[in-house]
Parts: structure tokens; C-alpha cells; sequence
């Protein structure tokens, strides 16, 4: 029989495990998760005593099945079936490995990239899902030889067989797929332990308690979703209202509205989101709204924005939205998830800095505004027994004050490093000065420390485009390209992103085979390459160039210069074959295209 350890609150957990029986026990009838089906009214709400019921029958299952210390594969819909499935993980011992579910025609390139890599053989699903991509299996073997299991069919009548792992903060929870190369992804490692530091660093830097009240529509499948969305409200015991990310992006509105019915005091997103309700949230749509009792609107994922920031708050003022309820944050998958945030209730710290400084990574603060200069918006301090170095990754040391470098960081929330991948978890988890003893991670990440130790992220050493959230890689990207059309010169292409009305757009140049130059139809292989990035990605293309052959910048080794094809297109300087016409596209993509665009968050 389980014996309950003795738990006074939260903070001396081991597991997420002791932490959702000892809910159970002491506050069972307590809500724990509503599900907003429709993005609107509440579908299914599980109390304390109902989750842990579903956690040890599926536990129970994932034991009787022999999936103990196994990698499985967790392929949901966004929901109440995947929380409850993520949970019975943890109880059975079972390494989660959760992931998008694919969407109908959708390439299924990285989804095989993951299973090869974490060497999964079960797949925990929906019979919804499993119905969608059932006329795929037989074309892709190695799916189809993967034992599939519908959760939502199973009969849950097995919580008294239900056997405790033996669970400790070393204990390996789960793997967080980064958005990385499709041909080799990165299954971060992440233990109890760092889960449990990591969300009582985010409850102490967000001011939780027990009358919180959490609204989240961030997919689950990665860390701010998952860690910050689901299991930060369990770890609280707070209750929160969760629903699809594709409900919000159908209707911005409705995650407003849901803060306003449920009296939400923590939800956020991404720069994209704040965005897009500045833009498509009507007037009309405004009337209802009372946002007084949001307290904690955190942003962060993507490069944060100072006007959305104003506009939101401009906008929504007059609904009770208060800008002091902003709280930019650092953080990644590598560190769970928060590695730097600022005090609740404070307004975001701005910095206004010299553009041409900055290009050479240099601060120059600057009491003006306007041309020549850029505004970052600071995403806090580190907390409790964090650390960050701001390094020269040429010398490995620290930089002097005023001088950008990459961000490095040491936690016990640092993750244990990539799955299977000895040489690159050395060279990212456990790093070290070139003058100085202790381990850091390496971010990739460039940014300054002020003197308060007020962290302002800058750029991006690993040249990732974010888009709606999303991580892309430029090689990704630049492979499927190649291959979209038989015109296209392979490794002479670069993808990038660029800011285009406070978001990112991805733009592609690329060198066209001399052979090619003068039979080529310019618009069919620009639709061509749409076409590919929709499928394999899920991302529309900003603009498209092709070039002739010698065109792309390429370093003496022969790699590609993704920040000077970056200016070059800036600048206008790139001679493309022909100029992609994007409107003649968009009338091709209406009459040929059988897919549907799905959201990439």
C-alpha cells in the first residue's frame, strides 16, 4: 500500500507525485483543471481527488503494460486527456516524451526524428488522433510498428493495483523535445528535482497562492506550456482554466474573455499574442471585458516588444488591464523553463541603447528615442541560488560592464543535459570559464547584466527564427527548401527572419542552377517552396528571392552568412532572377492548395 509521505506544504516535495496525493488527500474535492472545449464555456473539470484517481489508474496501466523507465511517446490534443496521461506518466516511472499530434498530410519527417532518437515504442494517444493519422501508418513503417494506445477508450477501474516508483529529485521525469534539427533533435533531460526547483522559483517570483486563478492557451508539448501552464497551477493549488491554442487564434478575444468570466490572475504568451489581440480585439468585442483582475501577464519566448507593450496597455486601460501587470521573463527548455524574472506588480524596465553600438555588441545608453536608437525591455534578475555570467564566447570570460555577450546560466533548474548526447550536453550543460571553476549552460543567447543585475536579452547567437512563439531552425528550413524544387541549388540558400509590424516573417533567398536560369518559371518554383514550408513546418514565407548562382554569402569555409544576407535584404542589394509576386501566389495557393494552414505557436 502507498504510504503518503509527510508533506507540510509544497516546497519540501520530491516528486510532483507526493505532491498531487498529499492535494488529494488534504484538499480532494478542490478543483484542479477546467477544459474550455470550445475555447468558451467549460467542457470537463477535474477536482484533486478525480486527477490523482486518473493518474494511478493510468499508472496502474503503464505498469501492467512493462513501460516502467521506458520513453513513450505522448500525442494529444491539447486537454484534459493529456494532462491526466503526462500525470500517470509520473506515477508509473515512465519517461514522457510529449509531442504534436500531426495534423492531416503534414510530414511526419520530425516526429520519426524524435522516436529514432529517444528510441520510443509505445505511443499514449486519443482514439480522435489515432484516427487522423491511422491512414499514415502503412506509409511510414516505423510508425506503424510503434504499439498504439488509446487512453480515452481505456476502462478506469485499475487505481487500486496502482504501485509506487520509486521516485526521487534525480528521478528522470521527462524528455523536452527543443525545436531543433529535424535530422538530429535534442530530448532535454529533465528530473524531479529540477522540475520542483523550477516551479517554486516561478511561485515565488509570480506571487502565487492558493486564490490564484490561472488562464492558459499555450499548447502543452513545450516548456512554457507544459511547465508553466499545467503543472505550475498543481504545484500552487490554484485552479486553472485551460484551452486550445487554436481556439485563441480563431478568436483572440476568447482568451480575454476567459480572464474576465474566471477572474484570471496569471495567464500570458508570447509577444505574438499581446499583439494580435491589439489588432483583432474589436470595440464590440471590448464591452464585456473587465481585465481588473489580472496580476501577472507574463510575456516571453520570443523577442519582446516595448510598443506592444504600450499598445496593449493603451487599449485595454479602459477594461481594467493595468500595465504594471506585465512581467517580461528569460528562460528556456535547457533551465525546465524560468531563469530570470522581475517583481510582481512593477511596471517593465526599459533601456534605451544606440543601434550602432549595439551591432557591435557594445551598450551605449541613450536619453533620446527615436532614429539610431533601440528600446529593450529588461526580463528581470536571477533568483535564489541562480547565477549568470554574461561571457565572450571567443575567450570565455566575462565581459566588462557595457559589453553584450552570450548569457550563461547556473541553476538547479539546469537541465541534465540532451538525451544520448555526451559531446554536445559537455559542450552546452557544462561549460567553464576560461578563469573561473563551476559548470554553466550555455545559452546561445546574447545579452547584458545592468548594474541592479537587470538582464536585457539582445540577439540570438543561433541565429533561430521565432515565429508565433515557435523556434525554427535556419538549416531546417534551408533543407526543405533545397529539396522543393530540382532548380534550386543545394547549401546555396539562407532563411532568416526579419521584423516586419513588431513581428518576425521568415524571408528565403536562394541560388538557382545555372542551368536553370533561363527555362525556369520564377512564380512555379516560389510556389513550390510555399507549398513545401507549409507542409513540413507549418510556416507561411514573408518573401521569397532566387538568385543566380555566387549570389549568397558564404564565409571562406563555405558557410552560409545568415546576418549579412540578412542586411543585404534589408538593404535591397541582393539582385533577385525576378521579384517573387506575392499576390499572384496568393491566387495560385487559393485555387491549388488542398491543405489548411494550422497555427505554428
Amino acid at each position: 500500500m502507498y504510504q503518503l509521505k509527510q508533506i507540510p506544504n509544497h516546497h519540501q516535495s520530491e516528486s510532483l507525485v507526493d505532491l498531487l496525493r498529499s492535494r488529494a488527500l488534504k484538499q480532494p474535492n478542490a478543483i484542479a483543471y477546467k477544459f474550455l472545449g470550445d475555447g468558451e464555456n467549460i467542457t470537463l473539470e477535474l477536482s484533486y481527488k478525480e486527477l490523482d484517481q486518473k493518474a494511478r489508474s493510468l499508472g496502474a496501466l503503464y505498469q501492467n503494460l512493462g513501460l516502467t523507465g521506458k520513453r513513450v511517446l505522448l500525442m494529444y490534443s491539447p486537454g484534459i486527456d493529456f494532462v491526466s496521461a503526462f500525470l500517470g506518466c509520473l506515477y508509473a516511472g515512465v519517461v514522457a516524451v510529449p509531442a504534436y499530434p500531426p495534423r492531416r498530410n503534414q510530414s511526419l519527417q520530425r516526429l520519426e526524428a524524435i522516436i529514432n532518437d529517444c528510441q520510443a515504442e509505445d505511443v499514449l494517444t486519443t482514439s480522435s488522433v489515432l484516427q487522423n493519422i491511422e491512414h499514415n501508418l502503412e506509409q511510414h513503417p516505423q510508425l506503424n510498428s510503434l504499439r498504439w494506445l488509446a487512453t480515452d477508450k481505456l476502462v478506469n477501474r485499475l487505481t487500486t493495483t496502482w504501485q509506487p516508483s520509486p521516485i526521487n529529485k534525480d528521478s528522470l521525469a521527462f524528455l523536452q523535445y527543443t525545436s531543433g534539427s529535424t535530422g538530429s533533435p535534442k530530448g532535454v533531460m529533465l528530473t524531479h528535482g529540477n522540475l520542483i526547483h523550477n516551479l517554486s522559483l516561478i511561485h515565488q517570483n509570480f506571487g502565487h497562492n492558493a486564490n490564484s486563478q490561472g488562464v492558459i492557451w499555450l499548447p502543452p508539448y513545450h516548456d512554457m506550456g507544459l511547465i508553466g501552464g499545467v503543472l505550475q497551477p498543481l504545484y500552487g493549488g490554484f485552479p486553472v482554466a485551460l484551452m486550445s491554442p487554436v481556439d485563441f487564434l480563431q478568436k483572440p478575444v476568447r482568451w480575454l474573455e476567459a480572464i474576465s468570466r474566471y477572474g484570471g490572475t496569471t495567464s500570458g504568451g508570447p509577444n505574438f499574442a499581446y499583439d494580435l489581440c491589439v489588432r483583432k480585439v474589436t470595440p464590440e468585442q471590448m464591452a464585456n471585458l473587465d481585465l481588473s483582475s489580472w496580476e501577472v501577464a507574463f510575456t516571453g519566448a520570443e523577442p519582446i516588444n516595448p510598443q506592444t507593450l504600450e499598445q496593449f496597455t493603451d487599449k485595454f486601460a479602459e477594461v481594467g488591464f493595468r500595465h504594471e501587470a506585465f512581467y517580461p521573463c528569460y528562460g528556456m527548455a535547457e533551465s525546465t523553463l524560468l531563469v530570470t524574472g522581475g517583481n510582481k506588480s512593477q511596471a517593465p524596465i526599459l533601456e534605451t541603447v544606440e543601434e550602432t553600438a549595439l551591432a557591435k555588441n557594445q551598450v551605449i545608453r541613450s536619453i533620446a528615442t527615436g532614429k539610431g536608437t533601440k528600446t529593450l525591455v529588461g526580463c528581470g534578475r536571477v533568483k535564489a541560488d541562480g547565477k549568470i555570467a554574461i561571457v565572450n564566447p571567443k575567450t570565455l570570460t566575462r565581459c566588462s560592464a557595457n559589453q553584450i555577450g552570450e548569457i550563461w546560466v547556473s541553476s538547479e533548474s539546469v537541465a541534465q543535459g540532451y538525451w544520448k548526447q555526451e559531446q554536445k550536453t559537455k559542450e552546452i550543460f557544462y561549460a567553464n570559464l576560461a578563469t573561473e571553476k563551476g559548470n554553466f549552460l550555455r545559452t546561445g543567447d546574447l545579452g547584458f547584466l545592468r548594474e541592479d543585475g537587470e538582464l536585457f536579452v539582445t540577439g540570438r547567437m543561433k541565429n533561430v527564427i521565432i515565429i508565433r512563439g515557435q523556434n525554427h531552425y535556419p538549416q531546417d528550413i534551408e533543407q526543405t527548401v533545397s529539396q522543393a524544387h530540382p532548380a534550386l541549388r543545394g547549401g546555396c540558400g539562407a532563411a532568416f527572419g526579419v521584423t516586419i509590424n513588431s513581428c518576425e516573417k521568415l524571408v528565403i533567398v536562394h541560388e538557382v542552377e545555372r542551368t536553370y536560369l533561363k527555362k525556369i518559371d520564377p512564380k512555379e518554383v516560389t510556389w513550390d517552396i510555399r507549398q513545401a514550408l507549409t507542409a513540413q513546418h507549418g510556416l507561411q514565407v514573408h518573401d521569397i528571392v532566387l538568385l543566380k548562382p555566387g549570389s549568397i554569402p558564404k564565409t571562406s569555409s563555405g558557410k552560409i552568412q545568415h546576418f549579412l544576407c540578412r542586411e543585404k535584404f534589408q538593404q535591397g542589394t541582393f539582385t533577385p532572377i525576378e521579384k517573387s509576386d506575392h499576390n499572384e501566389i496568393s491566387k495560385i495557393s487559393k485555387v491549388k492548395s488542398t491543405w489548411t494552414l494550422a497555427p505554428a505557436i
